[in-house]
């Protein structure tokens, strides 16, 4: 039974556009969260945009500068005089132009820099230039004895982790739950469409075997979904700590989903209602989860960064809930049938 409701699951066009789009996330999700923080924090694109310029040099072309400019990765091309560097920039050879002075060890460098007319090409441009810039501003620095007292921080900026593990991966990882709930919804309101639920109820199959078949197969496509995601986020370079905590409170979730789910379909046996009903309770469920500390949403973030103050005791908690669901579940089932 359970194999019969996941290759049912190919009739769904909808479910299955919406792991499609879970997919394409959880695909490109360095993608994504790059063009998110372009609009959050615009100076973050110059440490995370994976992009190469073309930059013209003038003057001293042995400047710390141009080492600062190939450590990015910019394609460098060193000009001995303005007019070609110039025809080459309208030509649109060249993203930028830069003039370096000689630098003679002492004194202000007065650098000029040639942008494209556009204005967003143009703040694009400055702000994957912000970082060499910076790099070449502290070699001056320290050249000239200019102590300037801040600790430097490695690694990528604080929006970064912010977007993926605040908003990227809790929505992957509870959106199979809702898919899960859909599942159940239309497998029951089909059922009861059909005239199907009566037949089976007919055969030596109870109410609660047909329920339970379809809460496994919700929760195993789920399940699949999660550790899917897991590792294309592997592959899009994201480091994701206590998986196996995170993977075990998806499934806990998207199996209170799933009863929910179940317990709403019985109620209305119809899927318009079923789905509008199911809709608004979880919507108020999920914004009751706040109300626990820490939420479903804050504690799949702490865990996937490694937090030491969140473990499995936090998760337990859910699967405490779950057992209370699913101790009443029979009660409410037969009640529900029978009416």
């Amino acid at each position: 039974m359970v194999l019969r409701e996941i290759k049912a699951l190919r009739k769904e066009k909808t479910i299955g556009f919406a792991i499609l789009i879970q997919f394409f996330i959880a695909s490109f999700s360095s993608v994504i969260l790059l063009g998110i923080m372009v609009y959050y924090d615009p100076g973050s694109i110059g440490q995370n945009a994976q992009v190469g310029l073309d930059v013209g040099v003038l003057g001293n072309t042995k400047s710390n500068f141009v080492t600062a400019l190939q450590q990015r990765n910019f394609h460098v091309i060193a000009f001995d005089n303005a007019t070609r560097a110039e025809t080459a920039f309208k030509n649109g050879r060249l993203d930028a132009i830069v003039y370096i002075p000689q630098d003679n060890g002492t004194g202000v460098v007065d650098m000029k820099l040639v942008l494209p007319d556009m204005d967003a090409q143009a703040t694009l441009v400055l702000m994957l230039l912000k970082q060499p810039m910076e790099q070449y501003e502290n070699y001056l620095r320290t050249r000239d004895g200019v102590v300037v007292r801040y600790q430097d921080v490695r690694g990528k900026p604080f929006t970064t982790y912010e977007f993926l593990y605040t908003i990227i991966i809790p929505i992957l990882m509870f959106f199979p739950a809702f898919i899960a709930g859909s599942m159940v919804i239309d497998s029951i309101s089909e059922e009861v469409e059909n005239k199907t639920l009566d037949t089976l109820l007919s055969a030596p199959v109870s109410i609660m075997q047909i329920a339970a078949s379809k809460i496994i197969a919700s929760v195993l496509v789920g399940a699949i979904q999660c550790v899917l995601w897991i590792v294309l986020l592997g592959f899009n370079g994201f480091s994701i700590q206590n998986a196996g905590w995170i993977l075990l409170l998806s499934v806990e979730v998207t199996a209170l989903v799933a009863l929910v789910a179940l317990m709403v379909a019985l109620f209305f046996r119809d899927r318009e209602r079923s789905q509008f009903i199911y809709s608004l309770v979880i919507l108020l469920l999920f914004a009751l989860t706040y109300f626990i500390s820490p939420s479903p949403f804050a504690l799949v973030a702490r865990l996937a960064t490694g937090d030491p103050y969140v473990g499995g005791l936090q998760v337990l908690v859910y699967l405490a809930m779950l057992a209370v669901l699913v101790a009443i579940t029979p009660l409410v089932t037969r009640k529900l049938t029978r009416s």
